[in-house]
C-alpha cells in the first residue's frame, strides 16, 4: 500500500474545540520526519479550531439533551441544531487548515471524522457521534470517514478507545518497544499498554480532565485549572479519593470504558473550590495508578497525551505514583494535543484500506474488527 495525506478531526469530551492533524501513512506504518535525537520525530502540520462560549454552551445543552436517546439516529432537543453547526465548524476548520499549509482538497485522500460523543453505552450497544459525514464530504469535496466506533459496539465491543493501535504504528516509528504506557488525559483519560511482543491491551482509567473542568465552570467561570494551580493550593480529601476508588469500574478487568459523566464534579459539592480542584485531580491520577493493577508488566515509560499534560499539579502526581519515566508526547516530537486528531487519520486510511481498526485486547470485540462510514463527495 502507498503512502496517502489523511486529515483526522477529533472534538473531544472537554468541549474546548476542534483539534485537525495531517498524517502520511499507508494504513500500517506513519512516515516521520526526524530531527536531532532520532526518537523525535515529526508527523505532520497540525491546526485548531476553538469553540466559543456560545458553542460550547450548545454542545454542553446536547449532551444534557442526549441523554433520552434511545437509538443512534434519534436527535432530541436540540441535537439537530448542534450536529449542523458541529459539521459546519469542523468543516470550517478544514478549510482554514488546508489554506494555511499550501493544500487542496486534492492533496488530501480521506477524512477522519470523529464527530462529538453525546451517548456512549456500550452496554446497549449505543453509542452516538453527532456530525454529519455526507454533508462533510459534500462541502470539502473529499471523503469523510465517519462513525467510527458504531461497528465495534454493534459487533459487542465498547467502542472505546480506538487509538491504540495508532499508538502502536507511532511506538514503531519511535523505535520503542515495550513494556510501553501510552497516556491520554482527555476529558476521560486512556491508556494503551504495549508489551515487548508488542501485544495491546488498552482501556479507560477513569475520568481525566472532565470532572476538574466541570467544577472551575461552576465554581469559577473558567473553562478548566489553568496549570493546576487551583489544585496545588488546595488539601486532598484523601476519604472521598479512597470512596471513590471502590467504585466497580475499577475492579472490572480490561477492555473497558466509560461516559465522560460518570464521576461527577458534584461529588466535591461539599468542599472548597481549591480543595475541590486538588481531590478531583487526585482522584484521576490515582485511577491511572491504578491502571496497573491489569498490567502484565510494569512499563518503564509512559508517554503523556491530552489536555492533561498541561496541568503541572496532576503531571506531578503521576511523577510520585508511576515509578517511571514520565515524558510528554510533545518531547517525542509527537503531539501531546493533536495524538487524537492524528490517530483518527490514520484509522480513516485504515478503514478505507478494510483494516482492522479494534481487536479483542482493545474494546473486548470479539474479533479484530473494522469500522467507519465512508461517504463520497
Amino acid at each position: 500500500m502507498t503512502m496517502r495525506r489523511a486529515i483526522g478531526l477529533m472534538s473531544g469530551t472537554s468541549l474546548d474545540g476542534i483539534d485537525v492533524a495531517l498524517i502520511e501513512s499507508d494504513g500500517e506504518s506513519v512516515r516521520v520526519t526526524r530531527s536531532g535525537n532520532d526518537r523525535v520525530a515529526a508527523l505532520g502540520p497540525t491546526g485548531y479550531r476553538g469553540y466559543s462560549e456560545e458553542e460550547r454552551a450548545l454542545l454542553t445543552r446536547a449532551l444534557r439533551d442526549a441523554e433520552s436517546v434511545g437509538a443512534r439516529t434519534d436527535r432530541p432537543g436540540c441535537l439537530p441544531e448542534a450536529e449542523a453547526f458541529l459539521t459546519r465548524a469542523h468543516a470550517e476548520a478544514v478549510e482554514s487548515f488546508l489554506a494555511e499549509n499550501g493544500l487542496t482538497p486534492a492533496d488530501i485522500a480521506v477524512v477522519g471524522f470523529h464527530g462529538q460523543t453525546v451517548m456512549h453505552r456500550p452496554k446497549e450497544k449505543l453509542t452516538v457521534q453527532i456530525g454529519d459525514g455526507a454533508a462533510l464530504a459534500r462541502r470539502l469535496g473529499v471523503p469523510v470517514v465517519a462513525d467510527l466506533r458504531a461497528e465495534d459496539v454493534a459487533r459487542g465491543g465498547q467502542g472505546a478507545p480506538l487509538v491504540p493501535v495508532f499508538h502502536r504504528a507511532l511506538a514503531a516509528a519511535a523505535g520503542y518497544r515495550g513494556p510501553l504506557a501510552i497516556l491520554n488525559i482527555g476529558g476521560v483519560a486512556n491508556v494503551t499498554l504495549i508489551d515487548a511482543d508488542g501485544g495491546l491491551l488498552a482501556f479507560d482509567t477513569g475520568p481525566g480532565n472532565a470532572p476538574v473542568n466541570d467544577w472551575m465552570k461552576e465554581r469559577e467561570g473558567k473553562a478548566f485549572d489553568e496549570n493546576g494551580a487551583t489544585a496545588a493550593g488546595g488539601v486532598v480529601d484523601e476519604a472521598l479519593v479512597a470512596w471513590l476508588l471502590r467504585h466497580p469500574y475499577f475492579e472490572k478487568t480490561p477492555p473497558k470504558s466509560l461516559d465522560r459523566h460518570w464521576f461527577s464534579h458534584k461529588l466535591a459539592g461539599h468542599l472548597g473550590t481549591a480543595d475541590g480542584a486538588a481531590t478531583l485531580t487526585a482522584f484521576a491520577a490515582r485511577a491511572i495508578r491504578a491502571s496497573l493493577d491489569h498490567a502484565a508488566a510494569r512499563p518503564t515509560r509512559w508517554i503523556v497525551a491530552g489536555g492533561g499534560v498541561k496541568n503541572r499539579t496532576l503531571m506531578s502526581m503521576l511523577e510520585s505514583l508511576l515509578d517511571a519515566e514520565i515524558v510528554s508526547a510533545d518531547a517525542l516530537g509527537w503531539s501531546a494535543d493533536f495524538l487524537e486528531a492524528q490517530a483518527f487519520a490514520y484509522l480513516a486510511l485504515r478503514s478505507v484500506d478494510g483494516l482492522p481498526i479494534t481487536f479483542p485486547s482493545t474494546t473486548g470485540v470479539a474479533a479484530p474488527a473494522p469500522g467507519g462510514v465512508l461517504h463520497d463527495p
